[in-house]
């Protein structure tokens, strides 16, 4: 198991169930700690594995009125512009939402690597990456906090890095991760990693929540990962 600190002066860990106003969820959830891993470290020969979060500050809440664009941004859009002129302007497309996110966040994220079947490599190469990675602060691409324009921070764990133990609650339904699952007549595509390379194909994600809770600060996952691409 490896284990990184990651903190931040904001974050937004937004709840699916609100369709228009952002609100965040209490703690980190475990997608979004996946992504902090990916962040630093990824390869196809692996999967991440999260099974514990902790956490190291208390819970702030706080709103703040952001600016946003109502039009989901597309490819073929581009192509379009590209071919026959024109463009995307944000003045005519936006629109002020409410947000209530997280202040002065900082977690630890424990998690297991699962070597893919076609990994030829042991396990401990990738591990040992890693960590090195995380002692020099290197990364794929700067890690977010559930949204991108909440830059993540990340760093060795030290001994001084423990939950909050007075920390104890239910957090409720918690969003895991998304499963992902091959369909020809599929509304998304995504990308497949197999022994002869990576390869986009259709397919349908669906979304997979379990009843999350914190003890003693510390909110353990579920093994739920069976069937999560």
């Amino acid at each position: 198991m490896v284990a990184v600190k990651v903190w931040g002066e904001y974050a937004c860990f937004t709840r699916p169930e609100n369709k228009v106003e952002r609100v965040s969820y209490d703690v980190m959830t475990p997608s979004a700690a996946r992504g902090v891993l990916e962040a630093i470290f990824w390869k196809p020969e692996f999967r991440w594995r999260v099974r514990e979060i902790w956490v190291l500050n208390p819970i702030k809440r706080f709103s703040i009125l952001r600016n946003e664009v109502n039009t989901v941004a597309s490819a073929r859009s581009a192509q379009g512009w590209q071919k026959s002129g024109g463009g995307f302007f944000a003045e005519e497309d936006r629109a002020q939402r409410n947000a209530l996110v997280l202040k002065d966040v900082a977690y630890v994220i424990r998690a297991d690597l699962e070597l893919a079947p076609h990994a030829t490599d042991p396990l401990t190469k990738y591990r040992e990456i890693f960590e090195r990675r995380v002692e020099k602060g290197q990364a794929r691409h700067q890690p977010y906090l559930g949204t991108r324009e909440f830059t993540g921070y990340f760093a060795p764990v030290s001994a001084e890095d423990r939950p909050l133990e007075a920390l104890t609650e239910d957090l409720g339904r918690m969003l895991f991760d998304l499963e992902f699952t091959e369909d020809e007549d599929g509304p998304v595509r995504f990308r497949k990693h197999g022994a002869n390379g990576g390869a986009w194909v259709k397919g349908r994600a669906v979304p997979k929540f379990f009843a999350a809770r914190l003890e003693r600060g510390v909110l353990k996952v579920p093994d739920l990962y069976r069937s999560v691409n």
